[in-house]
C-alpha cells in the first residue's frame, strides 16, 4: 500500500493495494466479510463475495468500538 493514498469509505477494494485481506475462521460458503489493517492505523472492510467492490473504512476507534460490542454479545440478536 502507498503510505500517501488517500482511503475514502466507498472506495473499490481492488484500490486497495498490497492490503492482506482476512476473514474469520467461522466463515462458510462464502458468507463473510474481510478486513484488511491499512497504514494509517484505519480498518477496511469488504464483502468476500464482491472482493473488487466498495471498501468501508473504519478508523482504530471506531473499529474497536465494534469489536469491543461484538465481544459484549451488543449484536447477539441480530444472528438467525
Amino acid at each position: 500500500m502507498n503510505a500517501t493514498h488517500s482511503f475514502y469509505n466507498g472506495m473499490p477494494a481492488s484500490d486497495i493495494t498490497g492490503a492482506v485481506w482476512r476473514k474469520s475462521g467461522r466463515s462458510t460458503s462464502g458468507n463473510c466479510v474481510e478486513l484488511a489493517a491499512l497504514p494509517d492505523g484505519s480498518v477496511a472492510a469488504r464483502n468476500s463475495n464482491d472482493p473488487d467492490g466498495p471498501a468501508l473504512i473504519y478508523t482504530p476507534g471506531e473499529i474497536g468500538a465494534f469489536v469491543g460490542g461484538v465481544k459484549d454479545g451488543e449484536f447477539d440478536d441480530l444472528l438467525m
